[in-house]
């Protein structure tokens, strides 16, 4: 690969491959916050909290994020900094469609009773 990122843009894709979205806020943040302007960073950084969220039942949370992630990372497609975001669009699609709109919280032990999310695994590839 001939571009180089940020050590920690590396260390998102494992975190967010493994499942640690929280991991994945604060690499994320770290960059975006020598960077505000960077809306792909804060997109990424959205749909990684969306999904945290969701996990611990703050469905509410969760779908503004995801819309959010959504909207943020729409300028940035078809691929950017190595991302695929074409592959990226079906995933918070799902979820966005997925996520109940009725309810804006669950306990944590009735987490397990909200629709199951898709697994996504993201990878660089080359630009």
């Amino acid at each position: 690969m001939d571009e180089q990122y940020p050590i920690e843009y590396y260390e998102f894709f494992v975190s967010f491959n493994e499942g640690d979205y929280y991991t994945c806020h604060d690499l994320l943040e770290e960059m975006w916050m020598t960077d505000k302007d960077n809306l792909f960073l804060k997109g990424l950084l959205q749909m990684s909290v969306a999904i945290y969220h969701y996990e611990y039942g703050n469905v509410k949370g969760a779908r503004l994020m995801m819309q959010t992630a959504h909207d943020y990372l729409q300028a940035y497609r078809p691929k950017f900094w190595g991302l695929d975001l074409e592959k990226i669009y079906p995933f918070i699609e799902h979820c966005l469609s997925h996520f109940p709109k009725h309810i804006d919280r669950v306990a944590f032990e009735n987490v397990g009773d909200l629709p199951t999310l898709p697994h996504l695994l993201l990878y660089l590839e080359n630009d």
